[in-house]
């Protein structure tokens, strides 16, 4: 049977041929370039990852079906740790895929009857006590002695990694995978997720680094990071909170104005997220006030309600359907209001809501955290944010950013938000961007950046002694430098006098100037290489800042290499990268040699994530 083939023409039939040709060239590519080379007697981990809810199940499906036409008879798909979840992803299975035997979380005696003579799917809870159950089936039957697992791993930077990797221990998911993995005679472990922060700095050590990284993209219709946070100005679909006087009313309002729309057109669901805080009193408070917003619609309905309604109208420009009138629209809008039909819903540990009672109508949802991993939200229009943390997460804050999907009407699109949060999600975005542009370039070591004050995952799964902060800023130059060659370094130079103070150079030209420079363990040079690299891959042609200056007699050891001026030069520089040359008499030391010494200083206001596979210190 052809795996692949199957299932995209079961895709193609449903009308989605444009998902089906995506599908196919993830598979494709990943199949050819990683799985048909496969020796069978290794333990490999790879990384898939595209944008937050833009259709990485499909993807998933198409690399286990090629996997399946190249051999691979045993594969375990990993779920977050919510029942809700795993048997929507099981059932999406039976539904999407033929010819496998499927297995949910019971079906151990079906997993052995087959043994292996149709390839196996198992849909798995990321839970310890399942994971401990399988992995017994596993031992105990035998199978996997000789045979390769496949295991997919779906949100594979929510609960996989080891969390007590900085307490000389392993936290127990992360041992019972580990433990399932290494059990087969080989494995290919897929890592996929929407935010690969937390995987990217792993170490090769710990076995959970991606030995490769492919990206996706989304379809055409999909609104994501660069809508919402594009790289200038600041697009019509944002509304600052600090300019609203009642944020709640203006909410409240242009939710019923897209509903009406949406309703009057055809549409069956119109949703709003709020997403105020983690704490469950303050989102029973938040629904409480979009209550009492409502029944201010409803006091006001023939008045104010109308005027403001009006406004918000004024705003809409359907896309996905023609705009009606003011009257339907208001009509509409009236009935939603006097018949009471818009639900409250309050989503968090005290309060279990399912999926089909946001599935229809107009709805308002309040919650917390369990707004985030896995959970979509149909028809998503209005959001309104004000969640913030003394120490935020790039990764926790993307997951909880429900905006993004396919089902959106861009020209009706609302977020209600203040300036500072937005200005972090932008960050976000960008480092996003940093990361999917190294990918599609190939790149074997992606850099990581952002902002001082934004931390790119939760700290107890990246490894202290491993994981380095190189700060924007910050002058960093070696304490035991060497040249390979003196005599190409000086060349290079010549063209730059002291006559100018500084000179503006393509960001390539300082490389190959770097590469001349003998890395020592108090110098990441190659972590300075790196970073050049993914400056490049945004901006191929980068600027950077170039200072020279010859014959300093300076003494070795003295705990600076710049001059005052020169010190406040480089400074003055924010946004650039900044490498000063210093060419020494070697009078003092420097193994009395005439070195160039470099300095180099990166953009001001940015930590920069270095994977070390060794534990010397940065100065």
């Amino acid at each position: 049977m052809q795996y692949l083939k199957n299932y995209l023409r079961k895709i193609t039939d449903r009308g989605n041929e444009k998902l089906a040709e995506s599908i196919s060239k993830t598979a494709e590519d990943i199949g050819n370039q990683y799985i048909r080379n496969f020796s069978f007697i290794s333990h490999e981990i790879g990384l898939l990852f595209g944008n937050i809810q833009s259709g990485k199940t499909g993807q998933m499906f198409g690399v286990m079906c090629k996997a399946a036409d190249l051999g691979f008879p045993a594969f375990i798909l990993l779920t977050t740790d919510n029942v809700v979840l795993q048997q929507q992803t099981l059932e999406r299975v039976k539904d999407d895929l033929d010819g496998f035997c499927i297995c949910g979380e019971n079906d151990s005696g079906l997993f052995i009857e087959n043994s292996l003579v149709q390839p196996t799917i198992v849909v798995l809870k990321k839970n310890t006590r399942m994971l401990r159950l399988w992995a017994n089936v596993f031992n105990s039957t035998g199978f996997m002695k000789g045979n390769p697992l496949f295991i997919v791993d779906d949100e594979a930077d929510a609960a996989s990694l080891n969390t007590l990797i900085n307490r000389n221990g392993q936290s127990s998911i992360n041992r019972y995978l580990t433990s399932i993995k290494n059990g087969a005679t080989s494995s290919l472990y897929l890592q996929v997720t929407g935010t690969p922060q937390a995987i990217l700095l792993q170490t090769l050590a710990s076995g959970w680094h991606p030995y490769f990284t492919y990206y996706f993209n989304p379809g055409d219709s999909y609104l994501g990071g660069d809508f919402f946070f594009p790289a200038s100005g600041t697009p019509k679909c944002i509304s600052f909170l600090e300019t609203i006087k009642r944020p709640t009313r203006s909410v409240v309002i242009q939710h019923i104005a897209v509903s009406a729309q949406i309703l009057a057109s055809g549409g069956k669901v119109s949703n709003c997220l709020l997403h105020p805080s983690v704490r469950q009193a303050v989102h029973r408070r938040f629904a409480d006030y979009i209550n009492k917003e409502q029944n201010w619609c409803l006091e006001h309905i023939n008045d104010e309600f109308m005027v403001e309604l009006k406004k918000h109208y004024d705003f809409l420009t359907p896309i996905k359907s023609e705009k009606f009138s003011f009257d339907i629209i208001n009509r509409t809008a009236r009935k939603l209001i006097v018949q009471k039909s818009i639900k409250t819903l309050v989503m968090n540990g005290k309060t279990d809501v399912e999926s089909p009672e946001y599935a229809t109508g107009c709805n308002f949802i309040v919650g917390g955290n369990t707004l985030g991993r896995g959970v979509t939200f149909p028809s998503l229009q209005t959001i309104y944010y004000t969640r913030t943390s003394k120490k935020p997460q790039a990764d926790t804050m993307w997951q909880h950013s429900r905006m993004f999907g396919y089902d959106r009407d861009p020209g009706m699109m609302k977020i209600f938000i203040d300036e500072q949060l937005y200005k972090l999600f932008a960050d976000i975005n960008a480092t996003n961007n940093a990361i999917i542009s190294q990918a599609e370039q190939g790149f074997d070591d992606i850099k990581i950046y952002y902002p001082i004050g934004l931390s790119p995952t939760r700290k107890n799964v990246l490894d202290n002694e491993h994981v380095e902060i190189l700060s924007g800023g910050t002058n960093y130059y070696p304490f035991y430098p060497d040249n390979n060659t003196i005599e190409d370094i000086t060349k290079l130079l010549e063209p730059f006098s002291e006559k100018e103070p500084y000179y503006q150079v393509n960001l390539r030209f300082i490389k190959k100037l770097l590469a001349h420079i003998v890395p020592s363990p108090d110098f990441k040079l190659n972590a300075f290489l790196s970073l050049i690299d993914t400056i490049l891959s945004e901006q191929p042609t980068g600027q950077g800042i170039l200072i020279v200056r010859r014959e300093r007699n300076i003494a070795q050891g003295t705990g600076a290499l710049l001059s005052p001026n020169d010190w406040q030069l480089g400074g003055t520089f924010l946004k650039n990268i900044v490498l000063t040359m210093y060419q020494v008499t070697g009078t003092k030391g420097w193994g009395g040699k005439t070195l160039w010494i470099p300095n180099i200083k990166l953009p001001h206001d940015t930590m920069y994530y270095d994977v070390s596979e060794d534990c010397t210190e940065v100065l």
